[in-house]
């Protein structure tokens, strides 16, 4: 049976469904759709996951005349292939790939719900989305929320009245938590990795990881940081993404202190972020919206503490006082407080660094939850021989 996967950029697929579309490629015939940029991104799928890519043009803010052509491109190649099943996830692939599934007459239209745009939204705009949200709800057969907050907002604003089940303890991926080991690097390792990103040895690195734009929290970071390293002045604050101008961009001056501070690094997108996580004393995620953080899962499975914002998804992963710290979005006193906190709290953060990967291991590896969707595939196939 045929399997489409989609998403809005092919990162998405590169990145949070890496392995995935392999092991589920063993039992349908998988192809996977995504916006035709990022070249890299679509090699890398091609030569590991081994499955079928089908590059189309997708705009991932609202553009109505593309989004026609987009969704009468889809339309076009449901009726064509006639998969079994057509899964999105992401907000434009999915809005467009449930609607054109469901105009083919595709008969399991999954809708991985991993975040809410309209969260962090006021407005007129916040009101055009929820819409959007239903829209693309009512043309799933089936929506999944990522985790218990992001189930828990779709109920509170009535988006969907379809019902909602989340796989396994939450995810879309899982962590390889053999690929994701602190015992992989080694003391020398670390101190030449340092050395390759211009780290001191002796440095305490706060490290982020994401899209370098406003609704991660990168303003209040930056400043954050800059307020506590005038104290501090052995702290680093790594940063491992890319800018994104379109969509949320940073404040100028933000942008400039990241550009310009001696104490800030910023690397760029990389490919494998274990290295960073690696070298780093306390992961920091202040992020406005989240659907269920990879990120944050991989920096615990490293042993990283971590700081995360009051969000969906990130108060799943950390338990305040157990193997991370929780303050509010958009807060940077809180964020700064919790910093010089872990900063200066030794034996605070020894004790969460224990539980960090341990609370990973146990609930989230990685293939329990591939498993735990396969099944949902299967109940599907045996629910249309009933039929």
């Amino acid at each position: 049976m045929k399997l489409f996967r989609l998403t809005t950029i092919p990162s998405s697929l590169n990145i949070l469904l890496r392995g995935q579309l392999k092991f589920l490629n063993q039992f349908y015939e998988v192809t996977v759709i995504a916006s035709d940029v990022d070249k890299d991104s679509w090699k890398r799928v091609r030569e590991r996951e081994k499955v079928k890519c089908y590059p189309i043009h997708i705009e991932r803010d609202i553009f109505l005349w593309n989004d026609i052509k987009t969704l009468f491109n889809l339309y076009r190649l449901f009726k064509k292939e006639r998969p079994f099943i057509v899964h999105a996830n992401t907000p434009k692939a999915s809005l467009l790939g449930m609607l054109a599934a469901k105009f083919a007459r595709i008969p399991n239209r999954l809708y991985t719900v991993t975040g809410l745009r309209f969260e962090s939204e006021g407005g007129i705009k916040r009101k055009v989305l929820v819409k959007v949200e239903k829209l693309t709800c009512l043309a799933a057969t089936k929506v999944i929320p990522e985790g218990k907050g992001v189930k828990k907002t779709l109920l509170k604003y009535k988006i969907t009245n379809k019902p909602l089940q989340i796989i396994s303890n939450g995810n879309i991926n899982g962590i390889d938590i053999d690929y994701f080991s602190p015992s992989l690097y080694s003391f020398k390792q670390k101190g030449k990795i340092k050395n390759e990103v211009r780290i001191p040895t002796d440095s305490f690195i706060f490290c982020f990881i994401g899209r370098l734009v406003k609704d991660k929290g990168i303003n209040e970071l930056v400043q954050a940081f800059v307020e506590l390293n005038k104290t501090y002045l052995f702290t680093k604050l790594l940063l491992v993404g890319p800018f994104e101008r379109e969509l949320y961009p940073l404040f100028p001056e933000t942008e400039r202190k990241i550009q310009n501070h001696p104490n800030i690094i910023s690397i760029g997108e990389q490919a494998d972020v274990r290295p960073y996580l690696a070298i780093s004393n306390v992961f920091v995620f202040p992020s406005y919206r989240e659907g269920f953080p990879n990120v944050v899962m991989e920096a615990g499975a490293m042993d990283l503490p971590c700081i995360v914002t009051d969000i969906n998804g990130c108060n799943e992963i950390i338990e305040d006082g157990v193997n991370g710290l929780i303050i509010p979005p958009k807060n940077k006193e809180q964020l700064k407080e919790k910093m010089q906190l872990l900063l200066e709290n030794s034996d605070l953060r020894n004790r969460l660094k224990q539980k960090a990967r341990s609370m990973i291991t146990s609930r989230y590896e990685q293939r329990m939850v591939w498993e735990a969707l396969l099944k949902e595939y299967w109940q599907l196939e045996s629910d249309n021989t009933k039929k």
